[in-house]
């Protein structure tokens, strides 16, 4: 189909069961892009006239994707493939804040390149500070959120995936301590963070956070994104986490730094798309 640049479209995963798939997205904070959003799994629906509303977001617009770990994903590999080669073809395309998303635990750590070559993009922000494109931490930093005071009332929380969340052999390790998941609300997420000294988690996003409000974090890695922060947490698993969580450190003007980062992007990426 003739490919057209009339508006922009921000697609990423639109998940409202993970509060981190949906919150990681630009249009969720740039009065530019309210309510233009495409969920990137759209295509997997058997309703004709979901998939169909895919198409035409991508046809007719300028496409921002991302946040998320959508690169170095199966489940997304021929999509971001997709959009490469329409950038090569007249396509705006800007890449905002996505990252690796390997599963294979032999990778972890070691992942050196893309599955898609981000430099034919119009722009490329990655939340993987040593690979391709420029460090673009998640733009979820700059929800209003962050901006509140929280009193610290417990030692330890634990947060986990939506998916550990439903292996009992996992969270009764941690009966004893307060615990939430990534599929509760955001407002009850942040909050639950902020009454905590200390984080341990597998969900990135809670890991990411953590840290940007200033909370010590242990992380047990379900994914190769872990390992690209600018920062690193305390990498730990399951059985070791609550004795080293203690060791988990605080990285002081982190959420001022991904403040910044995002706001002069999306200043470029505005220009470039011209809206």
């Amino acid at each position: 189909m003739d490919q057209k640049n009339d508006g922009v479209i921000n697609i990423h995963r639109y998940d409202v069961s993970n509060v981190g798939d949906l919150y990681c997205a630009p249009h969720q904070y740039f009065k530019e892009l309210e309510g233009k959003y495409s969920d990137i799994f759209l295509y997997k629906r058997t309703d004709q006239k979901d998939r169909n509303q895919l198409v035409n977001d991508i046809v007719e617009n300028s496409l921002i994707i991302g946040g998320g770990g959508l690169l170095n994903r199966g489940s997304f590999t021929n999509q971001m493939k997709f959009y490469e080669k329409l950038a090569q073809q007249g396509k705006k395309t800007v890449l905002w804040g996505i990252g690796h998303n390997e599963k294979k635990s032999s990778l972890y750590g070691k992942i050196n390149s893309y599955d898609v070559d981000v430099t034919k993009f119009g722009m490329a922000g990655t939340r993987d500070y040593k690979m391709p494109g420029e460090w673009l931490p998640c733009v979820s930093c700059l929800h209003e959120l962050f901006d509140n005071s929280y009193k610290t009332t417990q030692e330890i929380g634990v947060i986990f995936h939506k998916k550990t969340i439903q292996q009992p052999s996992i969270t009764s390790k941690f009966k004893e301590y307060p615990s939430t998941s990534n599929t509760v609300d955001l407002e009850g997420l942040i909050n639950f963070i902020g009454r905590s000294e200390y984080i341990i988690t597998d969900s990135y996003h809670a890991m990411y956070w953590s840290m940007l409000l200033g909370k010590k974090v242990a992380v047990i890695p379900n994914s190769s994104k872990f390992y690209d922060f600018k920062y690193d947490p305390v990498f730990t698993d399951f059985d070791n986490a609550l004795k080293q969580v203690k060791n988990a450190t605080i990285k002081d003007g982190l959420l001022e730094e991904c403040r910044e980062l995002n706001r002069n992007f999306a200043k470029r990426a505005f220009e470039y798309l011209e809206v």
